[in-house]
């Protein structure tokens, strides 16, 4: 706790447990004077701390900002219901490298976007057509970065899957290497390296879990699976994780000499409803990415993805759906930028 001037207003703020407290010089004044003591402070105001994100940020600056992104969302979703897990994905690897900044949509050669995990991902044009009608309505105002967190938020909801309120603030980064994106979790990492991944950004076995259930309305390349269904480890052979029914499956749908690109839905059966089957086909031995699958074989990773599969749907996927806003929220706030830091970009997919 510390007590500090303010700069040219001349006011007194104490900062305490996530908000700054503040009074006037003159006020502060008349309470020595009337009390003698120089402890005596009346509250005349409260504000966050500058630098934090909260809810409602732009309920002032540009109150259509939050309704505008879910119309633009949902206009996209109603021809392609598929573009909600790719602005979920979007802002996922926005936020794992340099945080969520919207470093992901900056165009260049060597941007983000075009490094190697990034180079399937969608959804771009959904936010260019977001931030071009905000810019038109509260030019300069409402940033990349909080279009991203809002958008992937939207998508879920209109996946049949939970809504949250989503804090905002985040400034747009200035900053977008694609040499920076080699810490991105990848389909064919160990759950020792993927918790590594998590670890790193502060999110745990839980959050892991948690957030790895997006894979619900994801999809993926047949490339990143056919290795797991013909030569797995060179042996030549499948890997034996895979259910054999599903095996077959899977197979099918990605013949060994087949087309690589030809898109595989990561929750067969339930593609597009954000629900809890994603966990009970990793339970089951149906997973399609190696690295879902593997969750399963550690004790600490199945537990909690045991108690999201379970045996009944209802009380379980609700214990998700409250679950997996909490998780959301804890990611779309690593290494923010805030306050004077970043910039508002006028075009998402360029600096100013």
């Amino acid at each position: 706790m510390q007590w500090k001037e303010s700069g040219s207003s001349k006011s007194i703020y104490k900062q305490s447990s996530g908000h700054v407290l503040v009074k006037s010089e003159e006020a502060i004044t008349t309470d020595m004077k009337a009390t003698g003591s120089f402890f005596l402070v009346i509250l005349v105001m409260i504000l966050p701390v500058q630098g934090q994100l909260k809810t409602l940020f732009y309920s002032s600056s540009c109150p259509k900002a939050e309704a505008t992104i879910r119309s633009t969302v949902e206009s996209y979703f109603n021809k392609d219901p598929t573009i909600a897990a790719g602005l979920l994905r979007l802002h996922f690897h926005d936020c794992f490298v340099q945080g969520c900044d919207g470093s992901v949509l900056i165009k260049g050669s060597s941007a983000e976007r075009n490094a190697l995990p990034n180079l399937g991902l969608r959804g771009f044009e959904v936010i260019d057509d977001a931030k071009a009608q905000l810019e038109a309505l509260c030019p300069g105002v409402v940033s990349c970065a909080d279009i991203l967190a809002l958008a992937a938020r939207d998508a879920v909801d209109l996946s049949d899957g939970p809504s949250w309120s989503v804090p905002t603030g985040r400034r747009d980064g200035r900053v977008s290497l694609s040499s920076q994106a080699s810490n991105l979790p990848s389909p064919l990492d160990s759950v020792a390296a993927q918790r590594q991944k998590f670890a790193a950004k502060g999110l745990d076995d839980h959050d892991l879990v948690t957030l790895v259930g997006a894979h619900t309305i994801g999809q993926t390349d047949c490339t990143f699976v056919r290795y797991r269904l013909y030569n797995f480890t060179a042996t030549g052979n499948s890997d034996p994780t895979i259910n054999q029914a599903f095996l077959a499956q899977l197979q099918a749908l990605c013949p060994k000499d087949g087309d690589g690109s030809k898109r595989v839905a990561l929750d067969i059966g339930s593609q597009t409803n954000f629900d809890v089957s994603f966990f009970k086909n990793v339970r089951d031995g149906n997973a399609v990415l190696e690295s879902d699958q593997r969750l399963w074989g550690d004790a600490s990773t199945r537990n909690i993805m045991q108690n999201y599969a379970g045996n009944i749907r209802g009380l379980l996927g609700f214990r998700f759906d409250f679950e997996f806003p909490k998780a959301m929220i804890k990611m779309s706030g690593i290494e923010v930028k805030t306050g004077a830091q970043g910039e508002i970009r006028k075009v998402c997919s360029k600096f100013n």
